[in-house]
């Protein structure tokens, strides 16, 4: 596909490494194989949608199969330059989950295509080429070593291209439902990982408290404003004034522990009687 800036490359991490060996080893094998035994090999491996309940492994295996060697290195090519920087960011755990969810999603969108033959890691990668561009929207990337075009605008027109293509049906032996799917696949994922990180779950249970203290403070002024002034001290109703100014002045999460105390002291008082 092409390269990023020079001199921001990651080196090679360890899932990115084990995929790229994987992948070129099947090939490589596949190639070695005699004619009969690499029809038996891909019929029992390449994805059919419709059979896909009958050979259920083969929404894993046709991520490893390549139908020649150019398709196999754009798939590669995309891995080594985008994957490293990725899965340093996410770690190796979570993006090879997103690596294997984006195959599986670009599996379950070729239903569209039910009766085609599926290989290729491509489902797979563009979910790693849209985490890229999620991360580092502006990042360049050249394409063909010359062209200079940002992650994001290139995740927008590859979507576009493969939306056009899998409706039209132009270019044909491409599996533009699978490329939809695999950016679908790691949106899903990044987005649930996003929610779920300790920094997130932090972030909504102090959102939580501070909602809950919000409408408790509200309940509590609610009560304040029904104690009948005329039956305090009028010491204690010139306090009690300044308190409920100062609530609406400045809101209830102003107010010491004390001053809460002493409202709270005159309603139960209130509902006493």
């Amino acid at each position: 596909m092409g390269k990023r800036t020079p001199g921001q490359e990651a080196p090679v991490t360890p899932w990115v490494k084990r995929l790229l060996l994987a992948n070129v080893g099947v090939f490589i094998g596949m190639m070695m194989l005699p004619r009969p035994q690499l029809e038996a090999f891909l019929s029992a491996t390449v994805l059919v949608p419709a059979q896909v309940l009958v050979r259920p492994w083969t929404i894993v295996t046709y991520m490893f199969l390549h139908a020649g060697l150019w398709h196999l290195l754009f798939n590669m090519i995309a891995l080594f330059f985008f994957g490293p920087r990725l899965e340093a960011r996410l770690g190796s755990r979570h993006f090879l989950y997103l690596y294997l969810l984006s195959g599986f999603m670009g599996a379950a969108l070729s239903v569209f295509t039910p009766y085609a033959r599926i290989v290729g890691a491509s489902g797979a990668v563009f979910g790693v080429l849209l985490g890229f561009a999620l991360y580092w929207p502006h990042e360049r990337i050249y394409i063909w070593a010359i062209l200079p075009v940002e992650a994001r605008w290139l995740v927008i027109f590859l979507t576009a291209l493969s939306l056009y293509g899998g409706i039209t049906g132009a270019q044909g032996g491409i599996a533009h439902f699978a490329h939809l799917g695999g950016f679908l696949g790691g949106w899903i994922f990044l987005k649930w990982r996003d929610r779920n990180t300790g920094a997130a779950r932090f972030k909504r249970q102090v959102e939580q408290a501070r909602a809950g203290a919000g409408s408790l403070g509200s309940r509590e002024v609610e009560r304040w404003r029904h104690v009948p002034l005329d039956q305090l001290h009028p010491l204690n109703r010139e306090e009690f004034e300044r308190i409920l100014e100062k609530v609406g002045a400045r809101g209830a999460s102003s107010l010491t522990p004390d001053e809460r105390g002493f409202m709270n002291r005159f309603v139960r008082r209130n509902e006493e009687r």
